[in-house]
């Protein structure tokens, strides 16, 4: 990989050589499996957006009777104006 140094500088890393040359290495085996993968001709596949045959199973969107604010209130250990009250957390 010739920009090693590069996106050394980006990442704000100060390999030694030893280490750059290893991972110029590993970048080039990287680029050459992707070129490797675009060489393959998907000219006639759809697009797959999932493996499983499986569809989303999703309630109805029914509205409901909701609980009033004094309903909702009417456990709390402590209130505060309408709404839960708490103790401090520091």
């Amino acid at each position: 990989m010739k920009n090693i140094k590069d996106y050394e500088s980006l990442a704000k890393l100060n390999l030694p050589d030893s280490e750059r040359e290893q991972l110029s290495e590993w970048a080039d085996r990287l680029i050459d499996s992707f070129d490797a993968i675009q060489s393959v001709n998907t000219d006639a596949t759809e697009p797959l957006y999932t493996v499983l045959d499986v569809q989303n199973v999703l309630r109805e969107d029914v509205s409901v009777k909701m609980l009033s604010r004094d309903e909702l209130l009417a456990n709390a250990p402590m209130q505060h104006g309408g709404y839960f009250q708490v103790p401090r957390t520091l």
